[in-house]
């Protein structure tokens, strides 16, 4: 599926990688213009798909994988990086401590977040969250389902 249409359409004109909209009027040779990303998030289910990016996160993030950032609106402590999270969750499965959060209402909200961000970033990827206490602080993990 190598039609930049198709593409765009299918990841609902959202880059994969900032998760904001891509406009599909502007020029291919625009930063915020669309591009296809030929090496997106590899797991087993979706190895080597083809995703919406903006020109400038495609170029910025080039053969190494992608830095998917944490929402500066969320209070988390030591978050792990989403890529990689995500890569090791879909060769594996299983359970991951993503990140601390001092309240409760801060962890529900990253776990939130993460989910929602998660069923774009990867979508071939189904995970819950998990919100646990622990030593005056609330741990955040993913699940995969």
């Amino acid at each position: 599926m190598s039609n930049l249409s198709a593409v765009g359409d299918r990841d609902s004109w959202r880059c994969w990688l900032c998760d904001q909209p891509v406009d599909p009027d502007a020029s291919v040779n625009s930063d915020l213009g669309p591009s296809v990303d030929l090496g997106a998030v590899k797991s087993k289910k979706s190895a080597g798909t083809e995703r919406l990016a903006h020109r400038a996160c495609n170029t910025r993030k080039g053969a190494v994988k992608p830095v998917v950032p944490w929402s500066p609106d969320l209070f988390v402590v030591d978050p792990a990086p989403i890529a990689e999270t995500v890569e090791r969750l879909g060769r594996k499965g299983g359970r991951e401590v993503v990140a601390r959060c001092p309240s409760r209402a801060d962890a529900d909200q990253a776990a939130d977040w993460l989910v929602d961000r998660l069923s774009r970033f990867a979508p071939d990827l189904a995970v819950t969250a998990q919100v646990e206490p622990g030593g005056g602080q609330f741990l955040l993990a993913l699940r995969t389902t």
